[in-house]
This record gives structure tokens, C-alpha cells and sequence, in this order.
């Protein structure tokens, strides 16, 4: 049993965002100590020749990176490099900051291995993200841009929310991110609509060209699903990340409730079967048109693996990391290396999208 096994049931004693709280100003702090940043990357930081890959003009030392959730406001990126991550992506991002949701809003079902949050978007905004990315970008892993609109602004004005996001972040990221998907901002996935959706990479097109994806939610019907993707990539989106949070409550024994009625989205090892159905058919109908994360559920090697043969390129987790701590990442490219080589694939490169090219 590893270290942070022994220790977890004491941190789950802790109220979830107090504990986040806690992990964040832990690494946060390894950037002020180059010493302890070294000895992290030394333990976990394990480079496998045939997990590297290039992608949209972005080397990837291995498939896995962070999904959004975690670094929401780009304090940790030094001491999440340091476990092993080959990309982080940051935000939720809104133009202004923004408290979230009321508290409590954020729950364990450790039954499950899962989560159950309805943070809301909460972050410091544009300005001061930005003050804290000057600290370290350009980076030497890539850095994606989660960006969102702040919940006081209208559906007719989402547009210009998202573009003054983009604008003032375009220069500090690799690749953007525009989430639409999140089911913890009221209306938000109304916007997961043909029309928007195509506004919304025109105009990205017009301030970067640098990668853009759309995250989509796990909820949606298919047939809307792939209309919206479609339309995305055929504005220039470079890609499809897959998916946000459920709202399928019946995934859990007992949701959470507020005002009797279940809340927020799910995540972790109950999103597993969802998320590979979605990326699924993804992989059937766009692998060839786009990049696409998979992101839901992933805690194995084996799950990983048939990700990235659905078509793949990259997938991140979030929710592992809570439940299996900091040597996940070491644990899980070791694993997904091994696994490559038994199965005759010299490179990761070979295996993506073999069941869907």
C-alpha cells in the first residue's frame, strides 16, 4: 500500500475543498523551493520513449494530462509538472472573477471513486491569472486555457464573454479550450448549439492560431452531439475534448441533494462507460477531421490504452489523483509503456485511432 493510501482516509476526514485548499498552497509552494520541485520530478517524472508524441505542433512526453478542475487559477503549474503530467490544462477561466457557487459544493462518494461537484466556475479572473502565468510561460509542457463565461452574463452576450476571455489570455496558453459543457453554470449547455458553436470559432480564428477545442458534455442526444462537434471543426476547431461532468444522477447510490433535487455534475470511475461511448463515436465520425481527449473515468493503464485505440490522441484525468494520489501519473505511464510494447507498437503513434481509422 502506497504512502498516500495510508494517509487518505485522514485528508477524506477533511471537507473536500478544505483539503484542495490545503494541496494547493503545498504545491503552490514548490515553485519557491527548487530543491523539492527537483526531487518531485525525480521520483515521478519517468520519460517512456514510446509515449512521446508530437501533436499540433506540440511535443507530449506522454498521453496524460490534468483536466480542468484542479488548477483553476494557474497557482500550482510547477508542482503539477513535477508529478508527471505532460500538459495541464487551467480553469475554468472567466473574464471576471467570480465566487461560484454557495458552499458546500463539492463530495466524495468514495464508494464509487467519484465526485460530485457544483463549483461554479469559481475563479480570479483573466487579470490575475495572467499575472500568475508571467511567472512561468512559455512552459516546458504545454499549457491549455479552459475558458468560460461568468454566470451574471446573459446567453445573448456568451460571445463577447468568451472573447474577451480568449483575448486577454491568447498570448500566456498553447491551446484553448472554450467549455461549454459544464452543468454547474445555469443555461450554459444551451449553448452547445450548431449556430453558436460556429460563432464561437469564427471568432477564435480571428485572435489566435493557436489550437482551439470544444469540450462537450457526456448528456447530450447524439444526433445534436454530432451536428455541434461538426460544426466546431468545420470553423477551424483543432479538436473535441470528451467529456465534461454527468448529470446522469443514477450513476450513484445516493447524489447529493439541494432543495431535494440532485446537483451538479459527476465525475470518476462512474463516467468510465459514458465517456468511452462518446469518444466512441467521436472516433467513428471524426478522427480524421480533428484531435480529440478523451477525459472520464480513466484510473488504469487498460483504460488508457483503449482511449487512445478509439481514436484519442490525448486523455487527462482529474478525479485519480484525488483517490490514488501523486503517484498516479508515474504508475500509469509505466503501466500504458509496458502495455505498448507486449502488444508489438513501437510508438503510441501507431496505436491511435486503430479501431476507428
Amino acid at each position: 500500500m502506497s504512502f498516500y493510501k495510508k494517509i487518505r482516509p485522514y485528508i477524506f476526514k477533511l471537507d473536500p475543498e478544505r483539503a484542495h485548499t490545503l494541496v494547493e498552497k503545498t504545491l503552490a509552494g514548490v515553485s519557491y523551493a527548487p530543491l523539492i520541485e527537483n526531487m518531485l520530478a525525480s521520483s515521478f517524472c519517468k520519460y517512456h520513449a514510446n509515449l512521446d508524441n508530437e501533436i499540433l505542433g506540440m511535443r507530449f512526453y506522454n498521453p496524460i494530462g490534468l483536466a480542468p478542475g484542479f488548477d483553476k487559477n494557474a497557482t500550482m503549474v510547477r508542482g503539477l509538472a513535477a508529478l508527471g503530467f505532460s500538459h495541464l490544462e487551467l480553469g475554468t477561466i472567466t473574464h471576471n472573477p467570480q465566487d461560484g457557487n454557495p458552499k458546500p459544493r463539492l463530495f466524495r462518494h468514495v464508494e464509487s471513486n467519484s465526485l460530485q461537484n457544483a463549483m461554479g466556475f469559481n475563479n480570479i479572473g483573466t487579470r490575475a491569472v495572467i499575472r500568475n502565468l508571467q511567472k512561468v510561460y512559455p512552459f516546458c509542457i504545454p499549457l491549455g486555457i479552459n475558458l468560460g463565461k461568468n454566470k451574471n452574463i446573459a446567453l445573448a452576450d456568451a460571445l463577447t464573454a468568451y472573447e474577451l476571455a480568449l483575448k486577454a489570455t491568447k498570448d500566456y496558453g498553447d491551446y484553448f479550450i472554450f467549455n461549454v459543457s459544464s452543468p454547474n453554470t445555469v443555461g450554459l449547455r444551451n449553448l452547445q448549439d450548431v449556430n453558436f458553436v460556429n460563432e464561437l470559432f469564427d471568432m477564435a480564428k480571428s485572435i489566435t492560431t493557436k489550437p482551439t477545442f470544444l469540450k462537450i458534455a457526456p448528456d447530450m442526444d447524439l444526433d445534436s452531439m454530432l451536428e455541434v462537434c461538426k460544426s466546431a471543426l468545420n470553423a477551424s476547431a483543432s479538436g473535441l475534448i470528451a467529456t465534461n461532468t454527468t448529470i446522469d444522477y443514477s450513476l450513484v447510490s445516493s447524489p447529493k441533494l439541494k432543495d431535494g433535487e440532485p446537483f451538479g455534475g459527476l465525475s470518476g470511475k462512474i463516467l468510465k462507460t459514458k465517456s468511452n461511448e462518446v469518444l466512441k463515436e467521436l472516433g467513428k465520425a471524426f478522427f480524421k477531421e480533428g484531435i480529440i481527449v478523451s477525459v472520464g473515468g480513466i484510473s488504469t493503464a487498460s483504460d488508457i490504452l483503449e482511449r487512445l485505440k478509439n481514436g484519442a490522441s490525448l486523455v487527462q484525468i482529474l478525479t485519480s489523483i484525488i483517490y490514488e494520489g501523486p503517484g498516479v501519473m508515474k504508475r500509469l505511464n509505466g503501466e500504458l509503456s509496458k502495455l505498448l510494447s507486449e502488444e508489438g507498437f513501437s510508438n503510441i503513434k501507431d496505436v491511435i485511432g486503430i479501431n476507428v481509422r
